[in-house]
């Protein structure tokens, strides 16, 4: 994994030195930088930062609801493997074409060594 270039609080010290900054000497150019420049980037991370934030409940929304319809979708599969083992039987080709093992396609339990 790649480490970031950036610390991981940079948000909180931009802030900081942003707050500094404006009690020092709002009128002060640090090149060609100003305490607005600094204030629109933060404006503008604040701004991406809510879309990820909207975008990451969105697909955890979407998430929860593919697991619900797997499972909805799993169900269904094992009440017609039942189905077709009640009414063909488990060692049935039937049974095998619908998804099952048949029985005698099964390994036989080994005894173990007392």
């Amino acid at each position: 994994m790649t480490t970031k270039k950036y610390p991981t609080d940079t948000v909180a010290q931009a802030q900081v030195a942003w707050e500094a900054w404006k009690k020092i000497d709002p009128v002060l150019k640090i090149g060609d930088l100003t305490t607005a420049a600094l204030a629109a980037d933060l404006a503008q991370l604040q701004s991406q930062q809510a879309q990820m934030n909207a975008l990451k409940a969105q697909l955890t929304d979407l998430r929860n609801q593919r697991d619900a319809t797997c499972m909805g979708i799993w169900d269904k599969v094992k009440r017609v493997r039942a189905g077709v083992k009640g009414i063909y039987g488990d060692d049935s080709s039937q049974y095998e074409m619908v998804g099952g093992t048949r029985r005698s396609e099964r390994k036989r339990p080994t005894r173990k060594p007392q």
